[in-house]
């Protein structure tokens, strides 16, 4: 922690309140990550094969809206 308090220029304390907030496990976060998880399964990037040929798949505006809740 304290390197990364150092490299960044920031407070030891600050550095160790983000830690601790992230590993409450913030129902923001994990939010967050289902919309990543949803947009990520939308467009084809968790394909097995996407790495060999990454071409996305066309996502109209409507859903991706309604995937990030908007």
């Amino acid at each position: 922690m304290e390197e990364i308090a150092t490299d960044y220029d920031l407070p030891l304390e600050a550095v160790q309140e983000a830690i601790a907030y992230c590993k409450s496990n913030p129902p923001e976060m994990a939010d967050d990550n289902r919309r990543d998880e949803a947009l990520a399964q939308a467009t084809g990037l968790n394909e097995p094969n996407y790495k060999y040929q990454p071409r996305p798949k066309l996502v109209s505006a409507q859903e991706i809206a309604r995937i990030l809740g908007g």
